[in-house]
Formats: C-alpha cells, sequence, structure tokens
C-alpha cells in the first residue's frame, strides 16, 4: 500500500510504499516519525496568544511604568499582546507568589525584585515559594539607584562632608526611607555599617511623608529616588549629596556615588523577568532573547533611564550569580543591623 505524509514543507507530500507483508503496526510507526516536526513546529508557534506579566505593585508607581514600557516593547516583538496585571500587596509578596504558582507554559511572567526574592526573605518576610527553585529567573533589566537627600540649608556641601558630619554628631543624626525593608533602608544601614555612623533610622510609609518631615527638619537626611529627588532640586528646597549606585547617573554626572567615598557602599533596588520554574527551554531561550533584543534599543533604554532605571539585561547565567551576589551582600548587613519584618 502507499502512505503518504506530509513532510512540513507545503502541499508537496512524499509517497512511502509499503510491501504487501508489512503490518499495520509498520505503518502506524512510519506514521509516527511525523510526530517531532509537528512538535517543533508548536514550539515554534509560541506565543500563540497574550502573555500576562503580573506586576506585585499597585498601578501608577515606577515599578509599574517600568513594567509597561518592556511589555510594550515586548509585545510589538513577539507579535503577540504582553498585559499587565497588577497584584500588589504584602511588599510585592502576593503578585511573586501569584508568578511563582502560574502554569509554566510561557504565558505567565512576573515582575521580580529584591523585596521578593532576596532582602525581604533575609529580613524574616513570610513567603510560601522558594526565591531561586520555584522560579525560572530570565533577564534582570536593571536597577534602582538611591539618592542621599539633605535640605538645601544643610551644612554638609558634599557627601564626605556629610559623613564627616555624621561620624561626630554623636548618634543625633537620622535619616528617613520608605521603610523598614526598602531599599533605602537597606543602604542606610550599609552606609552605617561601613561609615562607622550612628545615625537613626526613622521608617515612613512611602517617601512622601519623608520628605515633609526632611524640609521641616526634623530628619537630616532621605534616601529617596534620585529622579524624583532632581526634580525637587531644582526648587532650590533639597540638595542630592550622592547616589548609590555603581555608577554616577547620567542625568546627574556631578552627583557621586557613595562608593566613591565610602567603598562596599553600593545599595540599589532591582527588577527582574522571571516566570514559573519548569518553563519549556525553547520558550525561555526566546523571551531572553527577545527581552535582550527590545532592551538594546536606543527607544527603550532612554525611556527606561528617565525612570530612573540603568538597564542591564543580564541573561540568565548572569542573572542567577546576580541574585547570590545579592544574597552574600545583604545577609551579614542585616544580621548586623538585627532588624526582621516579623
Amino acid at each position: 500500500m502507499r502512505l503518504r505524509l506530509n513532510d512540513g514543507q507545503g502541499p508537496a507530500r512524499r509517497a512511502i510504499r509499503v510491501g504487501k507483508g508489512a503490518t499495520m503496526a509498520c505503518a502506524v510507526g512510519l506514521a509516527a516519525t511525523a510526530l517531532p516536526a509537528a512538535s517543533a513546529w508548536a514550539q515554534g508557534a509560541y506565543p500563540d496568544h497574550p502573555i500576562k506579566l503580573i506586576v506585585p505593585f499597585a498601578p501608577g508607581g515606577t515599578s509599574d511604568v517600568v513594567a509597561r514600557l518592556v511589555a510594550s516593547s515586548l509585545s510589538e516583538a513577539l507579535g503577540q499582546t504582553v498585559f499587565i496585571e497588577n497584584k500588589g500587596g504584602a511588599g510585592s509578596i502576593l503578585g511573586t507568589d501569584a508568578g511563582a504558582k502560574a502554569d509554566p507554559k510561557g504565558y505567565f511572567l512576573v515582575l521580580t525584585n529584591g523585596a521578593a526574592i532576596t532582602t525581604g526573605p533575609l529580613l524574616g518576610q513570610k513567603v510560601s515559594y522558594r526565591p531561586i527553585d520555584d522560579f525560572t529567573h530570565m533577564v534582570m533589566i536593571g536597577t534602582f539607584a538611591n539618592g542621599l537627600v539633605v535640605r538645601s540649608d544643610h551644612p554638609a556641601k558634599s557627601f564626605k562632608e556629610f559623613v564627616t558630619l555624621a561620624q561626630n554628631a554623636n548618634g543625633t543624626y537620622n535619616y528617613g526611607s520608605a521603610g523598614v525593608g526598602s531599599a533605602g533602608f537597606l543602604t542606610g544601614e550599609l552606609l552605617k555599617q561601613k561609615a562607622n555612623l550612628k545615625m537613626t533610622h526613622v521608617p515612613y510609609k512611602g517617601t512622601g511623608a519623608a520628605i515633609n518631615d526632611l524640609l521641616g527638619g526634623q530628619l537630616d537626611a532621605i534616601f529617596n529616588n534620585p529622579g524624583v529627588a532632581a526634580a525637587q532640586a531644582k526648587s532650590g528646597k533639597v540638595r542630592i549629596l550622592a547616589v548609590s549606585g555603581a555608577k554616577r547617573l547620567p542625568d546627574l554626572p556631578d552627583v557621586p556615588t557613595m562608593n566613591e567615598v565610602v567603598p562596599g557602599t553600593v545599595g540599589e533596588a532591582w527588577f527582574g523577568i522571571s516566570g514559573p520554574a519548569g518553563m519549556p527551554p525553547a520558550v525561555v531561550t526566546k523571551l531572553v532573547t527577545t527581552i535582550q533584543t527590545v532592551m538594546a534599543s536606543p527607544d527603550l533604554k532612554a525611556k527606561l533611564i528617565e525612570q530612573g532605571l540603568t538597564p542591564a539585561a543580564m541573561g540568565p547565567a548572569e542573572f542567577s550569580r546576580f541574585l547570590k551576589d545579592e544574597d552574600a551582600k545583604w545577609a551579614p548587613v542585616i544580621k548586623a543591623a538585627g532588624i526582621t519584618l516579623e
């Protein structure tokens, strides 16, 4: 008899002659050889419907804006909509947990961050997922530095002067942040330990109230988003003495990093794109390649930098090393500070 199989190359078909003595089992075996090609075609079709990117924060914040910028570029590159679902709560734990427990076929992603993956668990934050093993950490898209901000009439005219004054203030200096566990808080504790300062931390629910207290004289300094601080600095009310990133920021080239004066004081928040554990390797490869490609776009880079992000686009291997380094850096700082979120 004659079997006709589609070879996956269009309407043309191959005819395979089977001898009269051949069994039907042989025919079934021949037909089965077409399955790997069909499977490969199905994988190549990814994605064939919209993708959800879970953002574990409320709408409107910097994290939400960054996620939407990246999602928009991904939608265009993948030919399918990448839409945002905001799922805030518990310091980004709720949305991150939803990402860990999502279907791993590649249609559910999550915007991961330090509070949910590294520093939060180190501070004792209760999580029902394993920060490494329950995720496919694909691309670390970038970091956010904090700015050390003082009132315009503060006696310190430079970060070096601020450190000297704080060292001689007999513990009377204080600083504000967006709360225990925030990047600003951790950066402040890192600075205290590296520069031997005895500043007191004053936690706030967000930086709005902290700014008001800084301007009112209740605080000596705050750690805040450099972009927000730069806008306030233009009004003449505050000054940015230093930023906590590894490098100076392009928009603030005259503002030094803390690390230039006090070595070992790089303290940054970060965002990455991850998925649940167990995603198909071919899907992961496609997503990583596409994310890194769109992140290389000058237009997207410029928009992300406007939000205060320093783009990185680390792939899986580098992202994995970064997470281990973050754990190694912050664990002793948190232990020395003796503070937990419990």
